[in-house]
């Protein structure tokens, strides 16, 4: 199936999120300068695309809480991966986290590693699913946090900055002061 591709400007650390659009709805949402394909919106999706950046720049402005985007689920895997995934999205709204040892039993994706015991590797999947989630933002993987901390976030320390910037702009984390004192 086709993809129209749009570049969404962003506040976050990382810049811009790169946005693959379907005619089912969003495939993709990447942090960063994408290269996957230039931005070409196909004749007919121009709607499409501009509903995208108007959600994107609404949600990022804080009017909006949930992108309300039909989701093309195809570049996730079925089995663990999509039941993680969609489980994310349906349980855990703007503002809420989940730890990952938590979504891994909500999801009821790993049962056998539950079942032996097994509820660190359990988690250690669910990070794994998240780092290859492929429509970020809109399936909120940066929701998704360590029982004891904020968790990890692809990118290494870039990636942690945008987590913490999402969990701050949902309220989840206070925002930190940029004051430097009396002069």
């Amino acid at each position: 199936m086709p993809v129209s591709w749009i570049t969404v400007p962003t506040p976050l650390p990382s810049g811009p999120v790169r946005v693959g659009i379907t005619a089912d709805g969003v495939v993709c949402a990447n942090f960063g300068e994408g290269t996957e394909a230039p931005d070409a919106v196909r004749p007919g999706d121009e709607p499409k695309a501009a509903l995208v950046a108007r959600r994107f720049a609404e949600y990022f402005a804080g009017a909006r809480r949930d992108f309300d985007l039909p989701l093309d689920w195809r570049r996730t895997a079925p089995g663990p991966q999509r039941t993680v995934l969609s489980m994310l999205t349906r349980t855990v709204g703007y503002g809420q986290t989940v730890a990952y040892g938590e979504l891994a039993v909500r999801s009821g994706a790993f049962e056998a590693e539950l079942a032996a015991g097994q509820l660190g590797q359990a988690a250690r999947n669910v990070g794994s699913i998240m780092g290859s989630n492929p429509i970020s933002l809109l399936v909120p993987c940066h929701r998704v946090v360590a029982a004891g901390g904020i968790g990890g976030f692809g990118g290494g320390e870039l990636g942690l900055e945008v987590k913490r910037w999402l969990l701050t702009l949902e309220g989840v984390l206070p925002p930190t002061l940029d004051w430097n004192g009396p002069a």
